[in-house]
């Protein structure tokens, strides 16, 4: 398997051709930083194994917070030259620093994969590291949104995971007694992109913003209106505590997040925890955005380095190891070849398997560099909206108006 190309294998030549024979030169040192702080320990171990494997490289994995912090930490170290070899980025990040010539253009690197690893990725899982015809980024944690629900206070009511937005609506209403309200509304970009994404809308035009596109005004609209009848309750980004609070004592039944945030949820105590596809309001129009993030190789790291990246990269996406990955992680597999390795798992868990399967109707996000700008637009337009500030229409013609 050809995973270098020859101008990377010719740096790693050149770099020991000078060794006296005999002699053996220390692993070249790969630093990485990432956000995965909750399985810090699973990223450790994998880079452990890859260290001994091989005797080229020495991966050092480091957290450096969540993704909107370690951003301005690679952004300052990529100013002051020097850099980790490796970082991970959530997937609106990478136009933005691709346009700024801030990450390495891995194009060549791409060329020299074999078609039988690249053709089995999910299609727009490989498609996410691309920015105007070249590649930035390679895939790895990736996500899917999903419906989380109270599954225990669901089944007393005699009333089922919604599928739809309509069916949402109804049966929050049914269940907003007593000071409940069901759904929890956050101003996250993310989720509302696929409430947008599943009325068959979108965002963006071409490379224009779309923030109030007719899908996205009636996406709003339905949210502030359940905000105004007691049935959905508004939530901020940091108020992720009491949000998570309030959906494990019953005050809140439904939660839009990633599927990746699983794990977490199942360790809330005192309720019976469900998960179901994302509401898909239109069907056979509704796709879902992906997210998670994608491992680029910032601006300033030399060919030696790139090399072993990649080379930490193709021993991530290996099939064993990625299902190890999904199992320990609840991310989807980018790859398909994974899916059989999971069927025990998917058989123990068979919603697991109806979030993951959202991969087949999965869309990259925007590859345009003023996106991650945007989407913190919608955000401020979400909370405006669901605050009864301002109509949903008013809020998202003023985000179009400063997108513009």
């Amino acid at each position: 398997m050809r995973l270098f190309s020859p101008s990377l294998l010719l740096a790693l030549s050149v770099g020991t051709a000078t060794l006296s024979p005999g002699a053996q030169a220390a692993p070249l040192r790969i630093e990485f930083w990432h956000a995965m702080g909750g399985v810090e320990g699973k990223v450790a171990e994998y880079a452990r194994d890859f260290n001994r494997s091989q005797n080229q490289y020495e991966v050092v994995p480091s957290v450096q917070g969540n993704y909107r912090e370690l951003l301005p930490r690679l952004q300052s170290a990529i100013r002051a030259g020097n850099p980790p070899a490796l970082a991970q980025l959530e997937l609106t990040q990478v136009p933005a620093l691709a346009a700024a010539g801030s990450l390495g253009d891995l194009s060549r690197l791409e060329d020299s994969l074999p078609a039988e690893l690249t053709r089995d990725f999910y299609a727009p899982a490989w498609k996410s590291g691309e920015v105007g015809g070249r590649r930035y980024a390679l895939p790895w944690n990736l996500s899917v949104p999903v419906l989380l629900y109270n599954a225990g206070a669901l089944g007393r009511a005699g009333a089922s995971a919604p599928a739809t937005w309509s069916a949402l609506e109804a049966t929050s209403a049914r269940l907003a007694t007593n000071g409940r309200r069901p759904l929890v509304a956050a101003a996250d970009a993310w989720t509302f992109e696929a409430n947008v994404l599943s009325r068959g809308g979108a965002l963006v035009a071409g490379a224009a913003p779309a923030l109030n596109s007719p899908e996205a005004v009636e996406a709003l609209t339905q949210l502030a209106r359940m905000a105004r009848a007691g049935q959905a309750q508004p939530r901020s980004l940091n108020e992720a505590t009491r949000a998570a609070f309030d959906f494990a004592r019953g005050q809140n039944l439904f939660v839009l997040a990633s599927v990746a945030n699983w794990n977490d949820a199942r360790k809330l105590p005192f309720f019976q925890l469900g998960m179901a596809p994302f509401p898909c309001e239109k069907a056979g129009a509704c796709t879902v955005p992906l997210g998670g993030g994608a491992l680029a190789v910032p601006r300033g790291v030399g060919a030696a380095q790139q090399a072993g990246a990649a080379a930490f990269w193709q021993y991530l996406m290996e099939p064993a190891r990625l299902a190890d990955w999904t199992k320990a992680t609840a991310y989807a597999p980018p790859r398909r070849a994974v899916t059989p390795l999971l069927a025990d798992w998917y058989a123990r868990n068979p919603q697991m398997r109806a979030a993951h399967a959202q991969m087949e109707r999965a869309v990259p996000r925007p590859a345009l560099p003023e996106y991650a700008a945007w989407s913190a637009l919608v955000e401020d337009a979400v909370t405006q909206a669901l605050g009864g500030k301002v109509t949903a229409r008013a809020a998202l013609d003023e985000a179009q108006r400063r997108a513009k």
